[in-house]
């Protein structure tokens, strides 16, 4: 039985369903309420197409490059650091991909599905939660379980982005994103430190 708490805070620091709100607002600044629900829709079932990839073939791609998991645990631990770094210090995930979306054709599937809601993090979660070592199948799919209720709210958000932009505006989301930043930097650390221990067999 997997921890369901700590699972959900930890897919919700790396998805950051909150940050997601301004993102969406501004891609579909020009569209009719009906057009503004299939795109939430779309985003949504496209991240979690993307985020199952990672999750049943995330492993077997490190296997079939001879990479052993525990440095991708490392490695995975140190990126995630970065990008948490990058929420705390940097330019906050809504700003970064609110600009994208203001540059670039305006989809469902970029920069909404990706990289906003499946974000690199996410993607490096999913593979480091469904360790096949250390969980099994039914684990799996009940880590899975909880991505996509991470997944359920971030659309239930967007569909409510009018009210919840208005309640707490650009700045609000930016300090959300910065505390979901600091969140994902501890889990980071743990996942490098249990990476080290695992590869120098420590313990």
């Amino acid at each position: 039985m997997i921890d369901i708490i700590a699972t959900f805070i930890t897919f919700f620091a790396v998805v950051d369903p909150i940050g997601t709100v301004p993102v969406y607002v501004a891609v579909t600044s020009h569209f009719e309420d009906k057009a503004k629900r299939r795109v939430a829709l779309v985003a949504t079932f496209a991240a979690a197409g993307i985020l199952l990839f990672f999750v049943v073939a995330g492993e077997l791609i490190l296997k079939a490059m001879s990479i052993p998991l525990s440095a991708f645990q490392v490695a995975g631990g140190v990126v995630l650091f970065l990008f948490a770094l990058t929420m705390i210090f940097g330019e906050s995930k809504p700003d970064e991909e609110v600009r994208l979306a203001t540059d670039h054709t305006e989809t469902a599937i970029f920069p909404l599905a990706v990289p906003s809601i499946a974000s690199p993090g996410a993607m490096l979660a999913a593979v480091l939660l469904t360790e096949n070592a250390r969980f099994s199948i039914s684990e799996q799919a009940q880590t899975y379980g909880v991505l996509l209720a991470v997944l359920v709210v971030t659309y239930l958000l967007m569909l409510l982005a009018g009210p919840i932009n208005r309640l707490i505006g650009s700045s609000g989301a930016s300090v959300v994103s910065r505390v979901m930043g600091l969140i994902l930097a501890s889990v980071a650390t743990t996942n490098l430190l249990a990476g080290l221990k695992s590869y120098f067999a420590i313990g």
